[in-house]
């Protein structure tokens, strides 16, 4: 079907619906009324010749096709939305661009803060958007990111894109101020047999250090598998837990109180925190604009290695 014969308003409708998997909701979301939704439902149906939606009980359920456009829906919409942004000439004083970064919550929060200070005060209309990284990295690189201004992460895990090299880190350990099976410093004994709780422990996200451990022959004793840095603090205060974390963030934790930060008692590889982005993104103005605001903003913690 030529795109002069579609309705481009149909693919907004269609990102809601995969959505809320609701008429109803959808409507309220987009502000239109549910007849006016269910009729654009029913375009939609027509076109794909697939029913979408399908009831199961009181709710309602995608079916396959569905799920296979629910995520590229959204990266179309986000290119759409980029295009009829683009701007000949980038001034960040007066741009009303969103740019939208995937990270973990570790670089939200060491990085973010210094990032949205500079916005604030260099382009105050700008509004920078920090999601999550996907849960999986499988696949073509430039899938993930074709749908978004960039991605965090330390390098080994993304290759055959455009990156820049923000920031390096070191993993520490971290114990309650009051464990007091922890002496001065932490031995390999201490490693093997204490319990831990682990970050991203998986097939396809994973700690450098906990990867280097398994190398030495040591498999951690894990309690518990976190989805975020941030709340590993709860998961060690009044424990004997231990966990990682990067140096910079173990001193805002700790500065909290109820933790100690702890060298490592093996040889760690440091942690390079890069930006990675489409090879489409490299001659756009905006964003070449905001990796020289991530390169300056993450210079002082590359002073403070």
């Amino acid at each position: 079907m030529k795109l002069s014969n579609l309705d481009l308003n149909l693919l907004v409708s269609l990102d809601v619906l995969l959505e809320e998997r609701s008429v109803t909701r959808a409507a309220a979301r987009l502000g239109l009324s549910q007849p006016a939704l269910s009729g654009a439902l029913a375009r939609l149906r027509r076109h794909f010749d697939d029913p979408l939606l399908v009831r199961s009980g009181n709710t309602s359920e995608l079916s396959p096709l569905a799920q296979a456009l629910r995520l590229r829906t959204s990266h179309a919409l986000n290119e759409v939305e980029r295009v009829f942004a683009s701007e000949a000439v980038f001034d960040p004083a007066t741009s009303q661009r969103t740019f939208t970064v995937q990270a973990s919550d570790y670089a939200m929060a060491v990085i973010g803060p210094r990032v949205a200070q500079v916005l604030a005060e260099r382009a105050p209309e700008v509004m920078l958007r920090f999601e999550a990284h996907p849960a999986t990295l499988a696949g073509d690189p430039a899938d993930w990111l074709r749908g978004v201004d960039g991605m965090i992460l330390p390098r080994g895990f993304v290759f055959d894109v455009p990156s820049i090299a923000l920031f390096t880190d070191e993993w520490v350990c971290v114990a309650d101020e009051d464990n007091d099976a922890v002496g001065d410093a932490l031995t390999m004994t201490d490693v093997a047999e204490m319990p831990w709780v682990l970050t991203y422990h998986g097939p396809t996200r994973f700690l450098s250090a906990v990867r280097q451990l398994e190398q030495l022959g040591i498999e951690p004793r894990v309690q518990a598998v976190v989805e975020s840095f941030l709340v590993l603090p709860l998961y060690i205060v009044g424990t004997r837990r231990l966990g990682l974390v990067q140096r910079h963030l173990a001193d805002i934790l700790a500065a909290r109180g109820g933790l100690r930060v702890l060298p490592c008692p093996w040889d760690v590889v440091p942690v390079v925190e890069t930006l990675w982005w489409h090879p489409l993104h490299t001659r756009d103005l905006g964003h070449a604009w905001l990796r020289s605001v991530l390169v300056e903003t993450t210079r002082s913690l590359a002073r403070q290695d």
